[in-house]
């Protein structure tokens, strides 16, 4: 009778090791059969996978040659977190504040006084005009090696205020499953972003796989000069040279790709001109916009939003049949950080 018992206690063990194996198998080969396993089955995520499988199908009707196939993307709102402020502003306002030692005057002159202090209503106070100064003169003054790694050491320690992550943990997962997607298709993928491209290329192919090349914002004016040992070396101005935003982002496209993307992806009105320049072309074509609506895994914000506000491009996404992603809907997660 001892022996019988223990047999079926084995047997009970077994058959319970047997059937977590079976769940782990069938959760892997559901992994490998997903390419994009973040995203909640749904419209959205078979557009996508209806639309790549158009374009690469050989012999189809919609087929896209390898070299016409580019996809680009939005970065803020759309690849990473925007809210509650922008990326590039935290770390101008840093920059700012570390600097200001060097520049008692500061503590008398605005907008670098409302910074010192924290006011956050003074620095609004001096419109886009202080905004942009801030913005110059925190990157500016420096060689682009320096500038990189000053990007690079403050991405390190910064953190963001509600999530207490680093700012490039806060990728959307399954945006980064879609650009590698792509990739393995044959895209070639770019940002195309209104942020400044010299901050963005030092994060954006360690977070997306997106190379430095591949890469399109707006730029300050940078000027060739022999330092004092006589090495050659490019200094940041504070002067603007390019804005990529809005109708700057199809002529970005054109100047520094050359080709019209069959794949565009934004979440705001800033995204709204790429989003049309890309889908007038001829052939296949694809919208997609990121729409923030879960104010419990991220944010949830649109038309009245100061950061991010999809209005008119919305508008025209619905009346077109362009792809919106409800975030709350669409995507299984967000960040890669949630359990």
């Amino acid at each position: 009778m001892v022996v019988m018992i223990t047999l079926l206690s084995c047997a009970r063990r077994l058959a319970v090791v047997v059937l977590v194996m079976l769940v782990c198998i069938a959760t892997d080969a559901r992994a490998q059969s997903d390419p994009l396993p973040s995203w909640n089955d749904g419209a959205a995520k078979q557009a996508i996978l209806d639309f790549v499988a158009r374009v690469t199908r050989d012999g189809g009707p919609d087929h896209v040659p390898t070299a016409a196939r580019i996809a680009v993307f939005d970065n803020d709102g759309t690849l990473w977190a925007e809210q509650p402020v922008y990326v590039q502003a935290v770390f101008a306002l840093d920059r700012i504040k570390a600097l200001a030692p060097q520049h008692p005057e500061w503590k008398k002159t605005q907008p670098y006084k409302g910074v010192v202090e924290g006011d956050a209503k003074a620095i609004a106070d001096t419109g886009e005009k202080g905004i942009a100064e801030l913005l110059a003169v925190s990157h500016a003054g420096m060689t682009t090696e320096a500038f990189a790694k000053t990007v690079a050491d403050w991405l390190a320690t910064a953190r963001h205020p509600r999530f207490r992550q680093s700012y490039d943990k806060l990728a959307y997962q399954p945006q980064i499953e879609l650009l590698a997607y792509l990739r393995a298709h044959q895209f070639k993928t770019f940002i195309v972003s209104g942020g400044g491209v010299e901050f963005m290329r030092v994060f954006a192919e360690t977070t997306y796989g997106i190379p430095p090349e591949q890469v399109v914002g707006s730029s300050g004016v940078v000027s060739f000069e022999l330092g004092a040992d006589g090495t050659p070396q490019l200094v940041k101005q504070p002067k603007i040279e390019f804005v990529d935003d809005g109708p700057g982002k199809p002529v970005g496209i054109n100047r520094f790709i050359g080709r019209r993307p069959i794949l565009a992806f934004g979440n705001s009105d800033g995204d709204h001109q790429m989003l049309q320049y890309v889908m007038a072309g001829p052939g296949a074509r694809f919208a997609g916009i990121v729409h923030h609506t879960d104010s419990t895994r991220e944010y949830a914000y649109d038309r009245s939003s100061k950061i991010g506000q999809l209005d008119k491009a919305w508008d025209e996404a619905t009346a077109k049949g362009w792809t919106i992603v409800d975030m709350k809907r669409d995507w299984r997660k967000v960040f890669a950080f949630e359990p």
